[in-house]
């Protein structure tokens, strides 16, 4: 079995891998990596390979799926919740940067169309390999694969999170003996607070800025930060106004229509059934004019209607905006956290809103990193990916020193031949 990276090596952005076999090749991912110009991984044609595999909607393991379906195309696998949420995606994105994309709509339905729709714990067989689709929390449908040939047998993470959230359970490690291990590294250098601590900050934050009159705005992921965030306020029997806004609400649908891959269904469905669905410029202004939690994509509000919440909400001391997700350097998110500047009409203002960040990461972190190593079987070889540089480098470096693992942090295009 080879084992060639096609991106994520050294970056966040861009994932997928290609395993070429005796007979056989398959791709883990083919993501995109998002901004002015959408950067993609290393090219592969569509006629030589048997089948792509992608481990969850986010736009980073699936957003370049499309191009492998400009001609030929080939059969994908995922699980029916990540099959419904990447056409969300990767539609939005469409919608967004089109003019940069190399394919369009068309390309995306001839995608859907050759979606195998599997379940977690499902196995398949494609040629000589036969994969298993592990849960790995980060995100509903979320998987780590397991490719075994008969003689090797790779785990890929994908992302990961092996702890339980309010919304999702923590990822299955039961993956038997491995020779190789694909890694990611976003936060291996990092360790997150605990997040029983980080749901009773928000959650009284949350309390006191709506009590004392305001308005919080929650810059949230649309897809699972957004509705981990009412489930948060839901089970703490949060009782005053919530809405969420945009993309989100599609979501919401799709995930009630697939609530096996949720943690508490019951728990999910009332904090949906309790939230208004803002769906129209209307209701937009009018959820700003009372006490309240607004929940709104985009998470490092780049887009979406958030913006429309920041000219509303943002100058006004009263109000607070929480940032919960991670904000990459050069976005509007990570602006208002280093300078405390918002974007209101295309014109940097000072915030006069407070600004607080809640840590909602759904990457296992450092410590967790570690413990899911641990629980590794064999003596496997190990590739440091999904990380900036200094992170992957240094990863691997404490993987051979605590473990003994044969680890590196690859460039793009290397290939690793798995004995």
């Amino acid at each position: 079995m080879e084992v060639k990276v096609l991106g994520a090596a050294r970056e966040v952005g861009r994932s997928a891998i290609l395993i070429k076999g005796k007979k056989t090749n398959i791709v883990l991912d083919y993501g995109i990596r998002t901004g002015r110009e959408p950067a993609f991984p290393i090219n592969v044609q569509p006629k030589d390979i048997d089948g792509v595999l992608i481990t969850h909607a986010h736009l980073d393991h699936s957003g370049s799926t499309p191009m492998l379906y400009l001609s030929e195309g080939v059969d994908s696998y995922m699980t029916g919740v990540t099959a419904d949420l990447s056409a969300l995606l990767i539609q939005d994105l469409i919608g967004i940067s089109g003019f940069y994309l190399p394919f369009e709509e068309t390309e995306l339905r001839a995608m859907l169309k050759r979606v195998k729709r599997l379940s977690l714990g499902d196995e398949i067989q494609i040629g000589e390999f036969k994969i298993k689709f592990h849960g790995a929390g980060h995100l509903p449908g979320a998987t780590s694969l397991v490719i075994d040939d008969g003689t090797s047998r790779v785990m890929y993470t994908g992302d990961i999170d092996i702890n339980h959230t309010t919304l999702l359970n923590g990822a299955d490690t039961d993956y038997g003996d491995l020779d190789l291990v694909i890694s990611e590294s976003t936060y291996s250098q990092n360790e997150h607070p605990k997040r029983t601590d980080v749901e009773e900050d928000f959650v009284e934050f949350a309390t006191q800025i709506v009590e004392d009159g305001g308005k919080l705005l929650v810059p949230a992921f649309a897809s699972g930060r957004a509705q981990e965030i009412a489930c948060v306020l839901e089970k703490a029997g949060f009782r005053h106004p919530v809405a969420m806004d945009g993309l989100a609400l599609k979501v919401n649908d799709v995930l009630m229509s697939n609530q096996e891959f949720l943690k508490d269904p019951n728990l999910f469905t009332e904090s949906i059934e309790n939230c208004e669905a803002v769906r129209g410029w209307n209701q937009r202004r009018n959820v700003t004019k009372h006490p309240g939690v607004i929940i709104a994509p985009a998470g490092m509000m780049a887009g979406g209607s958030v913006l429309f919440y920041n000219e509303h909400l943002a100058l006004d001391s009263a109000n607070a905006i929480s940032l919960v997700a991670y904000q990459v350097p050069g976005t509007p998110g990570r602006a208002l956290i280093d300078k405390g500047l918002v974007m209101i009409r295309g014109t940097k203002v000072n915030v006069k809103a407070k600004v607080k960040r809640f840590d909602f990461s759904g990457h296992t972190g450092r410590d967790g990193l570690f413990e899911l190593f641990g629980r590794f079987k064999g003596n496997p070889k190990v590739l440091a990916i999904h990380g900036d540089e200094e992170n992957c480098v240094k990863f691997s470096e404490e993987i051979k020193t605590k473990f003994g693992f044969d680890a590196v942090a690859p460039k793009a295009g290397e290939s690793f031949v798995v004995k």
